[in-house]
């Protein structure tokens, strides 16, 4: 797959992508880094601790979050997007699920569109996305939790998202997919879907996870959002050996060393 001016390898090589929250109110760093100087030192940082994409988000979607206006969303990421482009060589993504956000953030630079609700939110994202024939990344969700047989449905749901990506016109070698961990889920879900990440390559695209300092690791080892690091590296590597290509995390240098060693015994003849 082709994002920016890079050619990512899925089927051989992992890639870190760093979280920029410029929110003030995300579950982990929110407030952190929601003025350009901050966000700059941090994407920075996470480029020199080995970042293959960055991730611009400016709407917190933990639990209970607060929407805000597609304005005050593009406010947010737009100008971000931009600096990171006019100063450093790496891909950025765009986390968001509104497509006229996705539209700005893609005329200042977006090279790949991250989408929690997999183009189901306003049912115009996809026409955006083939338009400027970017890749994306298509995250399960759901609005409720009725499921009938859990991880069916979740495989279910996200060949929804990649019929209506292709109908729209977006090639099949532009979609990545995300299980979702954390969104329409409770902890027995998330875990079941941790056990059960093998099942996402049937769909035949390469995978996401993101699990980085969520609620899962919390709640299973009792620890508050500043103490999920190793929990985090834990589900990361996991991931690695299920097959997924892409790590969505907060904590890059931790991820990347961890990943490194896994990634070299998968290899061991």
């Amino acid at each position: 797959m082709i994002i920016g001016s890079r050619e990512f390898d899925f089927d051989n090589h992992f890639y870190i992508m760093g979280i920029l929250n410029v929110t003030p109110d995300s579950f982990s760093d929110g407030g952190k880094y929601n003025n350009m100087d901050q966000a700059l030192y941090q994407a920075e940082k996470m480029i020199k601790e080995g970042a293959d994409i960055l991730d611009v988000g400016g709407e917190s979607t933990r639990p209970d979050h607060i929407q805000i206006s597609s304005e005050e969303e593009m406010e947010r990421v737009c100008p971000v997007i931009c600096k990171i482009k006019e100063r450093f060589d790496i891909p950025v993504s765009l986390d968001t699920y509104k497509s006229d956000v996705a539209d700005a953030g893609i005329r200042e630079g977006a090279d790949l569109l991250n989408d929690i609700w997999g183009l189901k939110w306003d049912g115009t994202m996809a026409e955006v996305i083939a338009k400027a024939g970017i890749p994306c990344c298509l995250m399960h969700n759901r609005h409720d939790r009725k499921y009938t047989s859990f991880i069916e449905d979740v495989l279910d749901d996200l060949r929804e998202s990649i019929r209506i990506a292709l109908e729209a016109g977006i090639s099949k070698d532009k979609i990545m997919l995300d299980p979702g961990i954390g969104f329409a889920k409770d902890l027995e879900d998330n875990l079941s879907m941790m056990k059960h990440l093998g099942r996402m390559k049937e769909l035949g695209y390469p995978v996401l996870l993101g699990t980085s300092r969520k609620s899962m690791i919390g709640k299973t080892l009792d620890l508050p959002v500043t103490q999920r690091e190793e929990g985090t590296l834990a589900t990361s590597i996991l991931g690695l050996m299920a097959g997924c290509s892409v790590f969505r995390v907060h904590d890059v240098k931790t991820n990347v060393r961890g990943l490194r060693m896994a990634e070299a015994i998968i290899r061991a003849q």
